[in-house]
């Protein structure tokens, strides 16, 4: 057997246990959720504990149901018994992980846990095991083989867990609500945060790239305006400096094809009225969600007392890798 068909009998059996597990999802999977969804409510956590490889695991769960709004731990099973079950308090869940059910180090700290006011969950294949019958809830991950050669080596069955860990974790964070400016705040050295947290202002083309204009203007005046700005729109402004309207070179293209003489026209006659707008302290997402939505190019950015501040070009969000 070369090395290429050993991979992919790997491949094979770490995807025949993952469909495995799939297929064994069940009620016991949503008790699982709302158990957590209630204790996080209560301002409770989650405990993630295991030993060797699962051990391992519940670093990975732990980290992934943090950074996705769960507050989550990760408790030593070894070192559980010598002070570190201070991470545990009345009203968490503890979510333990043995493929076995029957890991001597975990079974020893569970009386210790129980004294606890928590609800264990179990990530098992073996149901009826120690940990199993000790348990509120069981999320069954037992695989048909594992990829070792030998049945031994833990692979399709950490393979699962981990699977079954990120399924825990995206279900509790559909029902809490969480959502992507959420995980941006909790992110935000990384560059999905960065992106995610920048404000209207951050971004706004201003002072001489934001052409404004009077609305007793001419089309022509207009125009040579929005030209030494390089914009295709024109905020127009009433007296009290308040927007009025917007003038693009789509409205122009559209008053010249139906009225030669609309340069000598006054702006405020052809513009468009009641544009859209958004908030200089609104947030860059938001403004790219109003350019998918109306299919516009530009958006004009209105301060508090609705004033033209600046506009948002469409053509700069990819710089902020928000498109």
């Amino acid at each position: 057997m070369n090395h290429i068909t050993r991979a992919k009998a790997v491949f094979d059996a770490e995807i025949a246990g993952l469909r495995a597990t799939r297929a064994r999802l069940d009620d016991q999977f949503v008790a699982a959720v709302e158990l957590v969804v209630r204790c996080l409510r209560n301002h409770g956590k989650l405990v993630v504990t295991g030993v060797g490889k699962s051990g391992n695991l519940s670093h990975k769960i732990a980290a992934t149901l943090t950074s996705t709004g769960a507050t989550s731990v990760v408790l030593d099973s070894v070192n559980a018994l010598h002070g570190d079950l201070g991470l545990v308090s009345d009203g968490d869940v503890v979510l333990a992980l043995s493929y076995s059910g029957e890991t001597e180090e975990l079974l020893r700290v569970l009386p210790a846990i129980k004294r606890f006011d928590v609800k264990l969950i179990a990530m098992t294949a073996h149901p009826k095991s120690s940990l199993g019958r000790h348990s509120d809830v069981i999320l069954n991950v037992q695989v048909p083989k594992e990829a070792c050669p030998f049945n031994l080596a833990p692979t399709a069955s950490t393979t699962a867990m981990l699977a079954m860990g990120d399924a825990l974790a995206m279900c509790i964070l559909d029902a809490r609500g969480f959502k992507k400016s959420d995980y941006a705040r909790l992110h935000p050295a990384g560059a999905i945060g960065s992106a995610l947290l920048v404000q209207i202002k951050d971004i706004m083309r201003t002072d001489d790239r934001n052409p404004l204009i009077g609305e007793n203007a001419t089309v022509k005046d207009a125009l040579l305006a929005m030209t030494a700005a390089k914009s295709g729109t024109i905020s127009v402004t009433n007296a009290r400096g308040k927007l009025a309207g917007v003038f693009t070179d789509g409205d122009f293209r559209r008053q010249m094809s139906r009225d030669p003489a609309v340069l000598n026209a006054t702006v405020g006659g052809v513009m468009t009225r009641n544009p859209i707008t958004i908030r200089h302290t609104a947030l860059a997402v938001e403004a790219l969600k109003i350019f998918q939505q109306r299919q516009i190019d530009d958006l004009v950015v209105v301060d508090e007392r609705k004033r033209p501040v600046g506009i948002v070009d469409s053509q700069d969000l990819p710089k902020l890798k928000l498109m």
